[in-house]
């Protein structure tokens, strides 16, 4: 299958109508390629008392992104799981002044061969994830690093 084999206008509004969070965010998936899934978000919603992103928006925002990627890829191969985080580690590396993006991909090290070995054998998968919300430059301006869960419904 191909990231075109989703729509992600449907996984949008599955977000924007199950989550509250995500809707006063004004969260929209900017991008799918398969392996990489960018949201974004403007500053105004999201901005704090100095004027710059809010963390706990900056937070959100990432551990969404990771979430939808994991959702889309499930969405692509038919499963229909329930997807929760187990854990993450976020650093903020520097104030952020404009509308956020965010990109989120399986972390160095991790494949979604062995995600979804996982999944068929227990019916549960975990997959370690890792966001990034770059700058002009292209250097990380804040990042996550997060474990997912994906549980098959019954």
């Amino acid at each position: 299958m191909t990231p075109n084999d989703i729509s992600l206008a449907d996984l949008e509004r599955f977000i924007l109508d199950g989550i509250p969070l995500a809707r006063a965010m004004a969260v929209s998936i900017d991008s799918f390629d398969g392996m990489r899934l960018v949201m974004t978000a403007p500053l105004l919603p999201n901005i704090n008392d100095k004027a710059c992103a809010f963390g706990g928006s900056i937070v959100a925002l990432m551990t969404l992104t990771c979430w939808a990627l994991v959702e889309a890829v499930l969405r692509q191969r038919g499963e229909d799981c329930d997807v929760f985080v187990a854990d993450s580690t976020v650093r903020y590396l520097d104030p952020i002044w404009n509308d956020l993006r965010a990109e989120a991909t399986l972390a160095p090290g991790a494949n979604w061969k062995g995600f979804f070995g996982m999944l068929k054998a227990r019916g549960r998968a975990r997959g370690d994830f890792t966001c990034v919300v770059p700058g002009a430059d292209g250097k990380p301006m804040a990042s996550l690093d997060a474990r997912f869960v994906a549980k098959r419904r019954a």
